[in-house]
Formats: structure tokens, C-alpha cells, sequence
């Protein structure tokens, strides 16, 4: 199963300093575990909300916010795509994160096609290994 690890922003604000580079050379160490488990899809940090933009629609217009926002206990710091073999696993690499200090991660599952089976149609299917028409495998 795939999964997309969140890791949650905890500073007041999003104006955070960067991380240490200790702290960075941690995550490259638990990054390459997860490489070499064959757990790691991708990853990527995020710059603080400072440096965000929100777009929210009503339906018929697109307002945006620029940051930084203040709630930043919802606020995305990084994100990371594992593939495991079942939620238990992802816990159990998640626990392992040197980032996790005083944040934490949030841990969701991918769609997979056999998910959304009954509401494709056949020319959106996935083929033996492909990819369908809504970018599912």
C-alpha cells in the first residue's frame, strides 16, 4: 500500500528557524533506512507558511490568503510517499522520525484502483501495471 506521511508544522506563525544541521543529518539518515528498506517513494520539505498562498472558493470565485497562517497545527512542514505492507508498518517507520520532536507526522493512505473499481469504467482502468485514466495503479 502507498501512503503520504505529513509532517506537521509546530511553529508560531510559520516564521520557524531552519532546522539544525544535526537535526538535517538525522533525516538524511532515516531517509536512506527508508531507501534502503525499498520504503521510500518520495520527499520533499516545505518552506514555512511565510511563504504560502491559500486558495479558497466559494464555488463561483477563488479568494487568495497570503501567509504566513496562523494555525499551525494543520500546516503541512514536508511530506513523504512510503510503500509498505500495511498501515502497522508506516507507524512503525514513523515512530522511528528524528524530526518528530514536539510535531508530528500524520499517516494517509493512498487510493488505489481497486478502491475506486466500482466507479471506473472499463477505458479507466489500470492495465498490468499501468496507470488508468485518473493516474491510480
Amino acid at each position: 500500500m502507498r501512503v503520504m506521511v505529513f509532517g506537521k508544522a509546530t511553529d508560531c506563525g510559520g516564521k520557524s528557524a531552519p532546522p539544525t544541521k544535526e537535526a538535517f543529518a538525522a533525516m538524511d539518515r532515516f531517509t536512506e533506512e527508508l531507501v534502503q528498506a525499498g520504503i521510500m517513494v518520495a520527499s520533499a520539505g516545505l518552506q514555512n507558511s511565510a511563504e504560502a498562498k491559500r486558495i479558497t472558493s466559494d464555488g463561483s470565485r477563488a479568494e487568495v490568503i497570503d501567509g504566513p497562517f496562523a494555525d499551525t497545527g494543520e500546516l503541512v512542514a514536508g511530506f513523504m510517499i512510503w510503500q509498505v505492507r500495511d498501515m502497522d508498518e508506516a507507524v512503525a517507520w514513523a515512530k522511528r522520525n528524528p524530526m518528530l520532536g514536539a510535531s508530528g507526522v500524520e499517516i494517509r493512505p493512498f487510493y488505489e484502483a481497486a478502491d475506486l473499481a466500482e466507479f471506473l469504467t472499463s477505458e479507466e482502468q489500470p492495465r498490468d501495471g499501468e496507470r488508468g485514466k485518473l493516474g491510480v495503479a
